[in-house]
């Protein structure tokens, strides 16, 4: 495997990503069908990565997507804006007044309590950026010298809308090697995506021709089986027991078949209960086995670990931190992001590298 290289030329940004942003509507300690008011946020699996690099790691973001020009689009505008991600490349697309033709994505989200499980549903159809065509962004002026990036990420959830979004992920990520940035991809599989339009099979089939363009390649057990065909061997149905064994063959399998890739990472996660997991991760870098074990956490909203996982970690490679600090550093930030509610991070970089240095949670002022 080849080492990750960092463009060091004056680069607008230091991470664009390309995704939906959906508006997510939390119940609080309720559940949804039995709810009577909710709290809203703003959230998606691409777009939290971005947020997160912004608010926790202070760097540079933007996020490519688009948006139905209608009161709901604003408000998800206002919360991307709140969290200071560049909305220079967000393209709003007319409404046709009722969602017949075009909308904005909604996502229902209960977090879990104890034994009962966390539970999403989202209503995402005909969606604005589910309409993306090739063609519709310039991404030679985006990753040209007139802007550029760093860091270009996007992922299999917004491969996972339409064909025509998988094109574009295609495009942009040509583009993005053309001008010598390294791209990462999260797996993040979601069935209620892909049963539709051909469950697995099709899943496969979309991401094993886009993870061929990848440098950074992030996923879980599920993900790498359900997306790529590679299984987790020696594991039960119920993941009571991770065998870091097993997951180093899961990565080296990966590595042989995608020998583009750079550095394949799978956090590690055991849920007892909906408010206890273990959290860890595991990753191959430069054909060496760097491992974060796992660790008894406490989950307030579990939703977008992984995306802060994914942040974390980028922002290590990004600071031209080791391999193990950069991995940590994702462990850290994705713990902390599940201790709050909403999709994306209220972390703060000093909380992160006190988690790290395995400091304890005594009061601070």
């Amino acid at each position: 495997m080849n080492p990750l290289v960092i463009p060091d030329s004056p680069r607008r940004w230091d991470c664009l990503s390309l995704g939906e942003v959906m508006l997510r509507l939390d119940p609080g300690e309720n559940r949804i069908h039995t709810a009577r008011h909710f709290q809203v946020w703003e959230g998606g699996g691409e777009y939290n990565v971005a947020r997160g690099l912004r608010r926790c790691f202070g760097l540079r973001t933007a996020i490519a997507t688009a948006l139905a020009d209608n009161p709901i689009g604003r408000l998800v505008e206002d919360l991307i804006l709140q969290g200071g991600v560049d909305t220079s490349l967000l393209k709003w697309v007319k409404y046709d007044g009722v969602g017949r033709e075009v909308r904005n994505g909604l996502n229902f989200t209960e977090r879990g309590f104890g034994v009962r499980a966390a539970v999403g549903c989202s209503d995402r159809g005909l969606t604005a950026v589910s309409q993306l065509n090739p063609g519709d962004f310039d991404w030679t002026a985006i990753f040209g010298n007139e802007n550029a990036t760093k860091w270009f990420h996007t992922g299999g959830i917004f491969a996972a809308l339409s064909v025509s979004t998988a094109q574009v992920a295609a495009e942009a990520m040509d583009a993005a090697h053309l001008h010598q940035t390294p791209v990462s991809y999260d797996l993040n599989y979601r069935d209620s995506l892909w049963k539709s339009i051909g469950g697995k099979l099709k899943a496969q089939e979309v991401n094993r021709e886009l993870v061929r363009k990848v440098d950074l390649l992030l996923g879980n057990e599920e993900d790498f089986s359900a997306m790529l065909g590679v299984e987790l061997k020696g594991v039960a149905e119920d993941f009571a027991e991770l065998p870091i064994a097993a997951y180093e063959e899961m990565l080296r399998e990966v590595a042989v078949l995608y020998p583009n890739l750079k550095l394949v990472a799978s956090t590690l996660r055991t849920a007892s209960t909906a408010s206890r997991n273990a959290w860890g991760a595991i990753a191959l870098y430069e054909d060496k086995i760097v491992h974060v074990p796992q660790r008894a956490i406490d989950i307030f909203d579990r939703v977008g670990g992984g995306d802060s996982f994914a942040s974390g970690l980028i922002y290590g490679l990004l600071a031209r931190r080791p391999i193990d600090w950069a991995l940590r550093c994702g462990v850290a930030h994705g713990a902390l992001a599940m201790t709050t509610p909403g999709d994306t991070s209220t972390a703060t970089l000093a909380e992160v590298e006190r988690l790290i240095k395995g400091e304890s949670a005594r009061i601070s002022r």
